[in-house]
């Protein structure tokens, strides 16, 4: 009993480098500097420089419940509390069970390990600068996105079919299950009428897949020729249709009169991508019939998200003609229906 009294307390006393040295094999830890804050204020993540293990480099998610909710934008509740709680334990759900499954087609980090208690998850990734990935773009060339819906496509298609165990049952961090209050502030009567039946076409729609959930432009990490991409931060993957990532994905990287000119070029590249993808893994699908599905579904994921931040921010820059214009059709057609 007091050998066990003694490893509980030693365990008690562990620090954050004590743990990342154990889950690393590595002898010491040389440095470490913070790459970034997490949202919120919910902890950060680091670069650790190790000594004596595998690994020269890891990163290091460590999220720290705060002791008092803070937000950007002031949606401190407890709902909004409860939502990144449960988003940490999917994605370390995410890199435990699916991660291995992805391949150089929709690279993302290395799972070095992972460790949970009731204030504070760590896990523990490769890192992608060490291994070709180093660039950070605020801005993103045609070519560019090009990559990173490839990468969105061969994701879907690998995923194609897989039920989110684990992960969210819908994906996507604005998904209208988790955003009653932005509803309930949205001040656009038609949208906010029409918002379940988006939904409902856009969860019940043929050939579900994973999506990456936040696939903004932020979330890639592109190598020195900006030909391959790694995607980060897995904390809303879950089922649903693949437009949901699309939609999202161009909006984030094109400015109104950008997603005028290049959104529908951009759609045929991501399909065509989509059906080499398909081949590639020997989906059991004909491509001609996922196109056919979820092509007029991109307008309905883009007023989906529309819908979210018409109500999460009303002064967004993303709210603008074009995205009016998208919603607009939608909610004519669904009154057609």
């Amino acid at each position: 009993a007091l050998q066990i009294q003694k490893q509980q307390c030693s365990s008690m006393a562990e620090t954050l480098e004590d743990k990342i040295i154990r889950l690393t094999g590595a002898s010491h830890v040389i440095n470490t500097h913070e790459l970034q804050a997490l949202w919120s204020n919910y902890g950060s993540i680091r670069r650790y420089e190790m000594d004596g293990g595998k690994h020269t480099h890891v990163i290091v998610k460590n999220v720290s419940l705060p002791d008092e909710d803070s937000h950007p934008r002031g949606w401190n509740t407890k709902l909004s509390h409860l939502r990144k709680v449960h988003s940490y334990k999917v994605e370390t759900q995410w890199y435990r069970e699916y991660s291995e499954l992805c391949d150089h087609n929709n690279r993302v980090p290395q799972y070095f390990g992972s460790e949970q208690s009731d204030h504070e998850t760590l896990i523990l990734l490769e890192d992608l600068d060490d291994s070709g990935f180093p660039k950070r773009l605020e801005q993103a060339t045609l070519e560019q996105m090009d990559t990173c819906l490839r990468w969105l496509a061969y994701f879907h298609a690998r995923f194609m079919g897989y039920a989110p165990a684990n992960l969210w049952p819908c994906g996507t961090y604005w998904h209208l299950n988790t955003r009653p209050d932005e509803l309930e502030a949205l001040e656009d009567k038609p949208l906010k009428e029409a918002a379940p039946k988006i939904d409902e076409i856009l969860t019940n729609c043929p050939f579900q897949t994973l999506v990456h959930g936040d696939a903004k432009l932020a979330n890639f990490c592109f190598s020195e020729n900006g030909l391959s991409v790694a995607a980060v931060d897995f904390q809303y993957v879950g089922g649903g249709c693949g437009m949901k990532d699309v939609a999202y994905f161009i909006g984030s990287c094109l400015s109104e009169n950008d997603c005028q000119q290049y959104s529908g070029n951009l759609l045929d590249s991501y399909f065509s991508h989509l059906k080499q993808a398909i081949s590639y893994y020997s989906i059991e699908v004909e491509s001609e019939q996922v196109e056919t599905s979820w092509r007029p579904l991109f307008a309905y994921a883009w007023a989906d998200f529309h819908r979210f931040v018409k109500g999460w921010s009303p002064d967004h820059w993303k709210i603008h003609s074009f995205s009016e214009r998208i919603t607009k059709s939608v909610i004519e057609e669904l009154s057609s229906q």
